[in-house]
């Protein structure tokens, strides 16, 4: 015969204080006297459309305080509800959460906006001592600042691995982070299975040695481990991760860089660079030569072949295809390039490369997806090696997002101007790979992804924010971790909390548990 145990309510003669610790912190907050104490055998209640949100409460409340609790019909001490018309008014993210004589409920109009209230409750709970905890009365009323929250993992670089991967998402979901921007191929390494081009992964996918340093002085260093880096992901291994992230209520976005950062691919198959050359994939880092030919068209069938493996892996929405970093050395030396810009009408390198990016764009969109890319995808020249180029004619296709990471803030506000939907990773305020000198902990706090002077009627075309950690310098998992954590908090913040909400010292005092969470798992990370 089971055991029922009973929710005890009581009320506290004062508060001293607030007690709400979270991250990211909510929208509306009030608080009340009295608390909800939480003990074995309590009973959870939710309708079947919200199984797995239940199953995951369970789950968490056994493995993060030792509470063991059952669906049951009867005196739920904690309700999930599913109510489809709030999300007029708080969204497909949002959520309500009452704590209260009658228990706990959270209310949303969404799996995911449960699963963002669950997420909340975790923070909410509090040890009372020994194996007794609580949650202090309370009601919230929550909703997202943006809709595109996002970390970055560039494995290009350094390969991490399914069980890594795998930890940063539960990170991510803990802290309503929706997006997992995921770097797959870049020069110094291909990560992703494909199964008509398998030299890729078995030549793409491994480097005899690394340049060894740190940022940002490895840049120019000139010591090379003598140790071959390698690893890819299996197609069945990506959609082991993927599986994970929905779970998790995460929207993962490969990113299949082209047409630069390029090395990889081209060593694995030389007919696809502009030179012809045999290649090695390079041990050094920054940004190498050799670009696809797409003016050839089987090498445009090929990145299509690439696309239509991805497109039945990930169900994501957008497709990122990189754009950044283009060299034009190659191009600028190719007769046969020279040629086809001149039978096409194309008077620059960087309108070449948006004329070919709007070719990608078209196909994507041809199979439901959606292109983006780094801002250079709009012909922009942000880079010295490319000074030759000037005014660029070849229009963007209007459909493609922008991700924003470099150049002129006024570029931003041009691309909005233009038709196109931005999310702002302003390298000099979310780049993860800059150590904490560059970016401190309250100026990644204080990154606003809408940049100032932006008219207000436009603010909606900036989705929201990504940070990124780039891969070059995070060659062990401790490295990585140590510059991810814990700004990518502060990011997350950024992404979901209304500025009117935030607050430096509140949010500081908010990071303490999660030190404490990070500690118990593991997790390496830097305390300012």
């Amino acid at each position: 015969m089971k055991t029922t145990l009973f929710l005890c309510f009581f009320v506290l003669l004062a508060y001293t204080g607030s007690a709400i610790n979270i991250i990211p912190f909510p929208s509306k907050v009030s608080e009340k006297e009295g608390k909800v104490l939480l003990q074995n055998q309590l009973t959870l209640s939710y309708p079947d459309e919200l199984a797995s949100e239940g199953t995951f409460l369970i789950e968490t409340l056994a493995d993060d305080f030792g509470i063991k609790a059952q669906k049951g019909p009867e005196s739920p001490v904690i309700s999930l509800k599913k109510v489809a018309d709030l999300a007029n008014q708080l969204g497909q993210e949002g959520y309500l959460l009452n704590a209260d004589a009658d228990g706990i409920i959270i209310t949303a109009a969404t799996n995911q906006g449960a699963f963002y209230g669950i997420q909340t409750l975790r923070q909410l709970i509090q040890r009372e001592g020994g194996a007794k905890y609580s949650v202090g009365a309370v009601k919230i009323e929550d909703q997202p600042r943006f809709s595109w929250r996002a970390f970055m993992l560039d494995e290009s670089r350094n390969f991490k691995g399914v069980a890594v991967v795998k930890d940063l998402l539960d990170e991510m979901a803990m802290l309503k982070l929706n997006t997992f921007h995921w770097h797959l191929t870049d020069d110094q390494g291909w990560r992703i299975e494909i199964k008509k081009y398998p030299l890729l992964t078995e030549v793409g996918a491994r480097r005899d040695s690394t340049q060894t340093g740190v940022w940002p002085g490895g840049w120019n260093s000139d010591v090379y481990d003598t140790t071959p880096h390698e690893g890819f992901y299996t197609q069945e291994q990506i959609r082991d991760i993927l599986a994970y992230a929905q779970e998790r209520h995460i929207t993962v976005i490969p990113e299949i860089e082209m047409p630069g950062h390029a090395s990889a691919a081209i060593a694995a198959y030389p007919w696809l660079g502009v030179s012809k050359e045999k290649i090695g994939v390079p041990a050094k880092f920054g940004v190498h030569y050799d670009v696809f030919d797409f003016t050839e068209p089987r090498v445009e069938n090929f990145l299509k072949d690439v696309l239509d493996e991805v497109f039945q892996l990930f169900p994501s929405q957008v497709i990122h295809i990189g754009g950044d970093e283009v060299k034009h050395d190659h191009w600028e030396a190719s007769e046969a390039v020279n040629g086809f810009m001149k039978d096409n009408n194309l008077g620059s390198y960087a309108d070449l490369q948006v004329w070919f990016t709007n070719r990608m764009s078209n196909y994507i969109e041809s199979k439901g997806r959606r292109m983006m890319g780094w801002n250079e995808i709009m012909g922009v020249q942000l880079h010295e090696y490319n000074t030759k180029d000037q005014e660029v004619k070849e229009k963007l296709a209007k459909n493609a997002v922008i991700h924003f990471w470099k150049g002129d803030l006024d570029l931003v506000k041009q691309a909005v101007a233009s038709g196109h939907d931005i999310v702002n990773s302003y390298h000099e305020y979310t780049y993860l790979d800059y150590n904490y000198r560059k970016i401190p902990l309250e100026k990644a706090y204080g990154f606003d992804p809408i940049p100032e002077g932006l008219p207000a009627n436009l603010n909606d075309k900036i989705l929201g924010l990504g940070c990124q950690m780039w891969g070059e310098w995070i060659p062990t998992v401790k490295s990585m971790e140590e510059l991810v954590y814990p700004r990518i908090a502060a990011y997350a913040e950024v992404g979901w909390t209304q500025t009117s909400q935030k607050d430096f010292n509140r949010f500081k005092t908010s990071l303490v548990p999660f030190y404490n969470r990070w500690t118990k798992s593991g997790i390496n990370y830097i305390k300012e």
